[in-house]
């Protein structure tokens, strides 16, 4: 066995594809719109003259756009074809990237961080969709988890790198943006969509109107409405544990600052990891249900328990059941939703699928605040914070549980290509 085979099981061939060696280049730079710019927000209120509530916003100007532009992305890589909307996708977001280095001006900032977004919108979806046109069944899963795995790389460098090259100005982290620039002129060059993708544009069973029908009767497929909302649910306790465990480190385990800064770094390994086994995975059981249901119960469970410990070494397993259960679904539903979808309409579903999640990620954080707000004057800070937690924790075991055993109850859509529920 080779040492590809070692590491990723022996669905891993597709490691030595042009087009796949592409599509994880252009995923490691597209991974970056919120991660890069993470450990910038203190150093950056000073050159851009905000304070540290209106710095947040540099964050939420990226995010919002995709939750809309998802969809429309998704449409138009079925009529027209992937590859022109990932071209587009990373031409707009390596060049407005950059381009933040040249102005200080805070609404032109917040303007080039919202045209980031609608480069994103075009970049992650579409290489998840391309996956499902190129890879099927435990090849996919691999592909996938793979990819997840380079994101979870890729948030751990670039981020690093960018906080050491602020320190000699605070211009330089934004020039990593433009790598976007020349991957996209060698997906122009040498990248490859397969021939046959169901697209059929001059067919009049592909009008805009058809096509519309037809992705919304998709959706509302009961086995694949119940994997897209699987797929959304577990943002939720991801973007909470990402935003708020600070706060549980400090307030409940009487942490510092430093070992919250390693338990998610530990956290981004595990899930890394467990990612690029995602295929090996799935090949040991005989549904994907059985250990979908079990990574749902260890990522919510993982969050609830999280909140519950008392201190921070009692939290390290918590935190490496969470990333357990954040490489495996992560993976998995988006191997799934892709064969779900008959190839007229992947990129449409898919990109609802994202779009859902980026819903849930950008709803958490604001919707666990004002729980917070609610409940502290009777609870207590550390107390609300604590129950709101364990209840995000059990509704996203509940959902994501329910959802899986409810996908496999159904049979799939007709036209599915990778992927049933016997």
């Amino acid at each position: 066995m080779t040492w590809v085979g070692r590491l990723f099981g022996r669905n891993a061939s597709m490691v030595h594809d042009d087009e796949f060696r592409l599509l994880l280049a252009a995923n490691a730079i597209g991974a970056l719109g919120t991660a890069l710019v993470s450990p910038l927000l203190n150093s950056l209120t000073g050159p851009f003259g905000v304070s540290g509530a209106e710095i947040g916003l540099l964050v939420t100007a990226v995010g919002a756009p995709s939750i809309f532009l998802i969809p429309i992305s998704g449409v138009i890589a079925d009529r027209i074809g992937r590859k022109p909307v990932l071209i587009t996708g990373l031409i707009l977001f390596g060049s407005a990237g950059a381009a933040i280095a040249l102005t200080t001006d805070f609404t032109v900032v917040l303007a080039l961080r919202a045209l980031q977004g609608v480069g994103f919108a075009g970049i992650t979806p579409i290489i998840i969709t391309s996956f499902g046109d190129l890879y099927a069944d435990d090849t996919e899963a691999t592909a996938q988890g793979i990819r997840f795995g380079v994101t979870g790389l890729s948030q751990a460098v670039f981020p690093a790198i960018a906080g050491i090259v602020v320190v000699a100005a605070w211009q330089y982290p934004f020039f990593i943006y433009a790598l976007a620039l020349p991957i996209a002129a060698l997906v122009w060059l040498f990248f490859d969509e397969p021939a046959d993708d169901g697209r059929d544009p001059d067919n009049e069973a592909a009008a805009e109107t058809g096509y519309g029908r037809g992705l919304a009767r998709l959706a509302a497929h009961p086995h694949a409405a119940a994997y897209l909302v699987a797929r959304a649910i577990v943002a939720m306790p991801f973007f909470a544990f990402l935003t708020y465990n600070s706060l549980v480190i400090g307030r409940i385990q009487g942490g510092s600052a430093s070992q919250a800064g390693l338990l998610v770094a530990a956290f981004s390994i595990v899930y890394a990891v467990t990612s690029t086994q995602a295929g090996r995975i799935t090949a040991w059981f005989d549904h994907d249900a059985i250990p979908l249901v079990g990574a749902n119960v260890l990522l919510g469970g993982g969050l609830a328990t999280f909140a519950l410990t008392s201190a921070v070494p009692l939290a390290v397993p918590s935190v490496v059941a969470m990333g357990v259960g954040v490489g495996i679904t992560f993976s998995l539903y988006r191997s799934i939703i892709t064969g779900v979808a008959p190839p007229r309409f992947r990129g449409g579903l898919v990109s609802l699928s994202e779009s859902g999640a980026r819903a849930i990620a950008t709803l958490t954080p604001v919707t666990i605040g004002g729980l917070l707000a609610v409940l502290e004057p009777s609870l207590g800070r550390a107390n609300a914070l604590r129950w709101i937690l364990v209840g995000a924790g059990v509704v996203a075991v509940f959902v994501g549980v329910a959802s899986v055993l409810l996908a496999h109850a159904t049979s799939a859509p007709e036209g599915a290509t990778a992927y049933s529920a016997d």
